[in-house]
């Protein structure tokens, strides 16, 4: 898998959220964190008013504040996507270089 920063996984996380009555492992496989992760996010989120846990239910929501977050994360998404790593990069321009000189160097 590749890298991802902590907005993403936030946004992630959100996502998986939105709706409510998500558990844990929902949240977790969803996002594709590990459990020791998932804690991390979870407390975060909840300390900041974007997450809620519904305790009679054990179950987690993503809050009125969290989606607003969520929308500002989606539209900037779409207004400027990730650019490639730079060992994504450095790799693409390596298969440049062998394809220009039709697979032999």
């Amino acid at each position: 898998m590749k890298y991802r920063s902590r907005t993403e996984i936030v946004g992630l996380v959100l996502e998986a959220a939105n709706g409510g009555g998500v558990t844990k492992t929902k949240i977790m496989y969803k996002a594709f964190l590990s459990f020791a992760q998932l804690r991390e996010y979870l407390t975060m989120l909840q300390e900041n008013g974007l997450l809620e846990y519904e305790g009679g239910k054990q179950t987690y929501r993503t809050t009125e504040k969290g989606i607003r977050l969520l929308m500002v994360y989606e539209k900037m998404y779409e207004l400027a996507p990730p650019l490639a790593s730079t060992a994504e990069t450095s790799i693409l321009e390596q298969n440049k270089v062998v394809n220009t000189l039709g697979g032999r160097y």
